[in-house]
């Protein structure tokens, strides 16, 4: 996480350029003007402009409330207080989804510890409860599920988190399902898909081939973790942010992309990745727009030579370059060269990477705890 200098001198950037005679639409890569990207300009960053600076009107409450940065803290082992504690292997429950089952509803957290194991086994968190998963030594819950086994996509899933306020650390999330050719039917395979709000995710691993992590919607922030597939790993609506995660694709070429965010209509969704890591095999685009109003973008990443030269996906439909928002700022590594990204796609300024990068674009001062 930035420090407090380095937050504060990103905040005074942006504070001049929203105050110093209201918002001023840079045009970046005049040189390579393309009318495509023109169009999208006029369609899109008015839109975004307008989003960008609620954000800052909420970051700035939540400075002077003294909530605007947070720290995070990460479990060491042991057995954790008996009071509000379950504890599943070693002597403890059998199952994760017996533990669920008995911990409490109506607000009061529970902690379940899951022991170093294997858990093959498929695991629904209520709403109505409020659980920690807290892994010991990396416990892996897995399945082996498909959209054309389970019946849908979100059936497929290992791990399913419908319950707000969800916390995971230290926990493995797999789909052991085999990766599927680029066009196969039917061979989604989600291992965790969260529609709760207000999820949080530390050191944990999400492995899969097509559709690994269903970031379903909510707001939901991700440190630390790595996240494995093949197509459209990271996919759906939610209004999240990654920091620090290591990306990792096992695409065959034609394989989809790595992040395919499903954004409709006017709303603040949207999937920022921060200082993460991209690597593994390619070609493979960094996002689709399986939503028309689709937002993705990559801040201080460094990105592997797997990525196609053209960056982007359209999802078949030329009418979303008009409406999807896809940028990157300083990202670093052969993969993120932009010369070649379609003219729709954005260099980010440094006001627009620091509204991005922010706790405040998941509202984080909220609710992101310790």
């Amino acid at each position: 996480m930035a420090t407090h200098r380095v937050a504060n001198l990103q905040l005074t950037l942006l504070c001049l350029w929203l105050h110093c005679g209201g918002l001023v639409l840079v045009t970046v890569g005049a040189a390579h003007a393309d009318p495509k990207k023109t169009i999208n300009r006029d369609a899109v960053e008015k839109d975004f402009f307008s989003w960008v600076a609620t954000m800052e009107q909420n970051h700035q409450a939540h400075i002077t409330a003294d909530t605007a940065e947070m720290t995070f803290q990460d479990f060491n082992g042991g057995t954790l207080a008996a009071a509000n504690t379950l504890v599943v292997g070693a002597g403890g429950y059998k199952t994760v989804q017996s533990a669920v089952n008995d911990a409490a509803s109506g607000g009061s957290r529970t902690i379940i510890q899951i022991n170093s194991g294997t858990y093959r086994e498929k695991v629904t968190v209520l709403k109505g409860k409020t659980i920690t998963f807290q892994g010991v030594n990396n416990p892996v819950i897995v399945y082996d599920d498909t959209a054309g086994s389970a019946g849908s996509t979100s059936n497929s899933a290992s791990v399913t988190i419908l319950a707000d306020n969800f916390i995971a650390r230290g926990v493995t999330f797999k789909n052991s399902a085999p990766a599927p050719p680029g066009g196969a039917v039917n061979k989604q395979a989600v291992a965790l898909r969260i529609s709760g709000d207000k999820g949080a995710f530390y050191n944990c691993a999400f492995i899969g081939a097509q559709d690994t992590l269903y970031d379903q919607k909510g707001r939901h922030y991700f440190k630390d973790c790595y996240i494995e597939g093949s197509i459209d790993f990271i996919c759906g609506d939610g209004q999240s942010l990654y920091k620090n995660c290591q990306l990792h694709s096992i695409a065959n070429p034609g394989s989809g992309s790595i992040a395919a965010q499903k954004r409709t209509g006017d709303t603040s969704t949207g999937f920022s990745f921060v200082g993460c890591t991209i690597t593994g095999s390619g070609p493979i685009y960094l996002g689709r727009a399986w939503g028309p109003n689709s937002r993705i973008v990559f801040i201080y990443c460094n990105i592997a030579d797997i990525i196609r030269p053209e960056g982007w996906h359209n999802w078949g439909d030329s009418s979303r370059e008009k409406t999807v928002f896809y940028g990157q700022y300083k990202c670093t590594g052969a993969g993120a060269d932009q010369s070649k990204r379609y003219g729709w796609s954005h260099e980010l300024t440094e006001s627009q990477a620091v509204a991005l990068s922010s706790m405040t674009f998941i509202d984080g001062a909220s609710w992101v705890q310790t």
